[in-house]
């Protein structure tokens, strides 16, 4: 009935699928394990009418023109005219994140802030980004005295409670992820297209799934329909010479039988307020400092929703994965021991001539919106051939 298996109904999922259904003229099973299309962007209206997302907020930004275009075939969006801006509660004081020019200001007093400014563009050149483990080797007792702040304030122990690590044994990769900006730019992401989908992700991901020559089972563990051979994979029963594409969990699907591959998960606690507003108009603002939680996100400055009665917020809690009953694993912790291991998954998989891993947790990587969408992308014509 099928040439091709897709499992997983999230971004990587779902715009292979498309591609290997409209482009290719595949006929294409999706299936999905939770009872939902779109993964962890899933959005929806709580209790009150207001659009939240499920899985914690997400953003679509990127500079990339093909991916962009490709994505507005299936929404409209609303997109932010200043970008996407986040600031940090440091007792009690907001300040924009990352740590920037106008940050600098509001720190130091202006003569000690024009010095330091002076020798920050100086030693790194106007609108770079400087990754803050960089800084810190930066032997100017100026430049350190900065990078110790933003370190000890914004970096230090948001990072412990998101990754349960010290920075020192976190991946440069995600070190990397935060910086310091020689710039006033306030926006998050630096990117020139900034938003989210006008009438929410959920309905995007419909309209991509919504093709004739593709089928979709939610609320079906793909474990249980697929039988992993050596070589072969067997679907409900009979051998699939089909491409299947997986963008689960690798080690899950083999039985996690070297281990299970670690991850940080999320705690998502919402509250809807009788109030007109929570923070001030801010979407995003990240608590760096003593509370358990990591940031607080309220929706309605998020999606820009205009007909919201109160308003909703969500706090954010990590916590180690464990495999258990609700969890859902969201960062790998990219490190030499569990990237060995992951290989000895990824061997597995690649045992079989027609199985094709993708995605953040097929992948054990972390990957933005717009880069999951293009690699979907070249994944399916290299498929198609």
């Amino acid at each position: 009935m099928y040439d091709s298996i897709v499992i997983g109904a999230g971004i990587a999922g779902s715009v292979t699928a498309r591609q290997l259904a409209e482009k290719g003229n595949r006929r294409v099973l999706v299936i999905e394990r939770r009872d939902h299309i779109g993964g962890n962007c899933y959005d929806s209206p709580d209790a009150y009418g207001i659009l939240v997302h499920v899985y914690g907020p997400h953003i679509f930004h990127t500079s990339m023109e093909e991916v962009f275009d490709y994505l507005s075939r299936f929404t409209e969006w609303t997109l932010y005219e200043q970008g996407h801006q986040v600031v940090a509660n440091i007792g009690g004081r907001l300040i924009p994140v990352p740590f920037n020019l106008n940050t600098l200001h509001m720190i130091y007093d202006k003569e000690q802030a024009d010095e330091l400014e002076k020798k920050l563009v100086e030693a790194y050149g106007l609108g770079n980004r400087v990754p803050i483990m960089k800084l810190r080797e930066n032997k100017d007792p100026q430049i350190q005295d900065i990078a110790q702040y933003v370190y000890e304030n914004v970096f230090l122990k948001y990072t412990m409670k998101q990754w349960g690590q010290t920075p020192e044994e976190i991946s440069p990769q995600v070190t990397g992820r935060v910086p310091v900006l020689i710039s006033y730019d306030n926006r998050y992401f630096q990117d020139k297209y900034q938003g989210v989908p006008a009438d929410s992700f959920t309905q995007m991901f419909a309209r991509m799934l919504d093709h004739e020559n593709v089928t979709v089972r939610t609320g079906a563990d793909a474990r249980e329909l697929l039988q992993l051979g050596a070589h072969e994979i067997r679907f409900e029963g009979k051998k699939f010479e089909g491409d299947v594409v997986y963008t689960g969990e690798l080690d899950e699907l083999f039985g996690c039988r070297y281990g299970r591959l670690p991850y940080r998960s999320l705690r998502f606690d919402f509250e809807h307020l009788a109030q007109d507003d929570f923070q001030d108009g801010h979407s995003v603002v990240n608590y760096t400092v003593s509370e358990d939680f990591t940031r607080i996100t309220e929706f309605k400055y998020l999606t820009r929703q205009k007909d919201a009665d109160g308003t909703t917020i969500v706090r954010e809690y990590p916590f180690a994965y464990t495999g258990a009953d609700g969890e859902i694993p969201y960062y790998a912790i990219m490190n030499p021991e569990n990237e060995a291991l992951y290989e000895k998954y990824k061997r597995l998989a690649m045992g079989l001539s027609n199985m094709h891993l993708l995605g953040r947790l097929a992948e054990y990587k972390y990957y933005n919106i717009d880069a999951m969408v293009k690699k979907a992308l070249v994944l399916a014509d290299e498929l198609i051939g």
